[in-house]
């Protein structure tokens, strides 16, 4: 599952990207022949929401995400994965959240348009449920990988990784 996962986030964070890239060309193309895309722009900018919380989900499945460990970085590998277990608590508690809120604002905002494209601010809006759950798989993934791997010394733990796959980790 943490494959399909990865590749799915890998496939559209590519294609959003490529897509992003596109409208913004072809908008600064049209607008040099004085024919601006208005609606592009505002597509641009809903694509890159997706992105980034696409993005910020295969950052942290990779462990890529930056963190101070200076407090902990002196404590044994089971006693920091303790640590990393109730922080993964607590950020699935607010990603919780932040799921049931971004659904309300979602159904509060379907009818508000979004800029000059005609579409509905909903798109915009229904972006944060969908990557706090995507956020929260990462999670979880991470913890249940660190959990059978705690008597590993030098294992990965739920939002840091062993200096040995630090180079492998976003491949």
């Amino acid at each position: 599952m943490n494959s399909v996962l990865k590749r799915f986030e890998l496939v559209c964070g590519v294609i959003l990207l490529g897509l992003i890239v596109f409208l913004v060309f072809i908008a600064a193309i049209m607008r040099t022949f004085g024919h601006p895309l208005i609606w592009s722009v505002d597509l641009a900018q809903l694509l890159f929401i997706w992105l980034c919380f696409v993005g910020a989900s295969r950052a942290l499945r990779a462990r890529a995400h930056l963190g101070m460990d200076i407090a902990i970085r002196h404590l044994g590998h089971r006693s920091r994965l303790i640590i990393e277990l109730l922080l993964a608590v607590l950020f699935i508690a607010f990603l919780a959240i932040l799921t049931v809120e971004g659904v309300n604002l979602t159904l509060l905002n379907r009818e508000r348009l979004f800029g000059d494209s005609g579409l509905s601010y909903a798109y915009v809006t229904i972006a944060v449920p969908f990557g706090s759950l995507l956020l929260v798989t990462s999670i979880l993934s991470n913890a249940m990988e660190a959990w059978k791997q705690r008597n590993a010394p030098a294992a990965d733990l739920v939002f840091s990784r062993s200096d040995d796959s630090s180079a492998q980790a976003l491949l």
